[in-house]
């Protein structure tokens, strides 16, 4: 094996990269110049150093420079006015036959309830202070504290707030029951398959792309996996892979030079293939956190059309782009 084939293997298993696959038919995407997939919405930013996945990032962020809290109305608001394309939230089902919106597995890093998150009522949930523990000074302080109270909503309410939004739902859990649920969830609500798309690990999604029919999407990491090692040992021929064929793709900024027509044909390759290619942030280096955004506006040099950008900031990459 060719040692730059190896790094970009080694890349992607330390990086949660991830692909659309959908059992419709091929059919060409639009080719929109960059589009801005913002992933956690305006929210506080954190340290980044040492992150590992049960980090509890309320009690790193820097010091506030806005009130917005991740997963919350406002936020997301605030992010459609930025320009995002689409909107990443996290669900988790509740004992009530609900879905709420809220990133951890537990509720004791950021709000001032306890216990995991799933195994507590809606109602329990909208009561919380979902801006209690956020810390800048290390406990300190509490700049948050109390303006987080009644902000945690669930995904009917995310929705009809964001009509002209595609939502990005994340599945946190592996269980494959979880899948099913948020199908027949989303059936209930009567969601149209364009209005959202859903990922996480790869049993649920499974299940849920089963379960909703073949109009929807889902997307796992062992696909984009699938489908970026193969492009890169297949692509210089011109063969797009199965894995990359109807599909979202994730590109590392620290792996583009491997990707075959990077500059001037991948995107437009991808679009042909019904795909839509997605410029995320170079691989972490000394962390286990899941995903990099791209982040960093110098990082858009070069972007080439078509593709668009995956952040964890769009409050500075929506500008530079609309400058582009």
């Amino acid at each position: 094996m060719s040692k730059p084939l190896f790094a970009f293997q080694l890349g992607l298993g330390c990086f949660l990269a991830f692909g659309i696959i959908s059992p419709l038919a091929a059919q060409k995407t639009p080719l929109k110049s960059h589009p801005i997939l913002a992933h956690r919405g305006v929210h506080q930013t954190y340290a980044r150093e040492g992150l590992e996945r049960d980090t509890c990032t309320a009690s790193r962020i820097n010091p506030p420079t806005h009130a917005f809290m991740e997963n919350t109305i406002p936020s997301l608001l605030a992010t459609v006015a930025l320009g995002a394309d689409v909107i990443e939230v996290d669900v988790h089902p509740t004992t009530d036959g609900d879905f709420a919106v809220f990133h951890d597995w537990t509720l004791d890093c950021r709000t001032n309830g306890s216990g995991v998150t799933r195994t507590h009522t809606m109602a329990y949930l909208r009561g919380l202070d979902v801006g209690y523990g956020y810390t800048a000074d290390q406990g300190a302080s509490f700049p948050l504290r109390g303006k987080g109270l009644g902000l945690m909503v669930n995904l009917e309410e995310v929705l009809k707030a964001l009509p002209s939004t595609q939502v990005l739902i994340n599945i946190k859990s592996r269980d494959p029951e979880e899948g099913r649920k948020l199908a027949a969830h989303l059936a209930r609500l009567g969601v149209r398959p364009d209005r959202v798309m859903v990922y996480g690990h790869e049993a649920p999604i499974a299940s849920y792309l089963r379960a909703a029919g073949p109009s929807f999407r889902g997307f796992s990491k062992k696909q984009v996996a699938d489908c970026l090692k193969s492009y890169v040992v297949w692509g210089w021929s011109g063969f797009v892979p199965k894995a990359c064929k109807r599909s979202v793709i994730l590109v590392p900024h620290s792996h583009t030079g491997l990707i075959w027509g990077w500059r001037s044909r991948f995107a437009k390759r991808m679009a042909k293939a019904g795909s839509q290619v997605y410029l995320v942030g170079p691989v972490p280096k000394n962390s286990q956190s899941s995903l990099a955004g791209l982040n960093d506006p110098a990082l858009l040099k070069g972007l080439p059309e078509g593709v668009g950008v995956w952040t964890d900031a769009v409050e500075i990459i929506a500008p530079a782009l609309a400058g582009k």
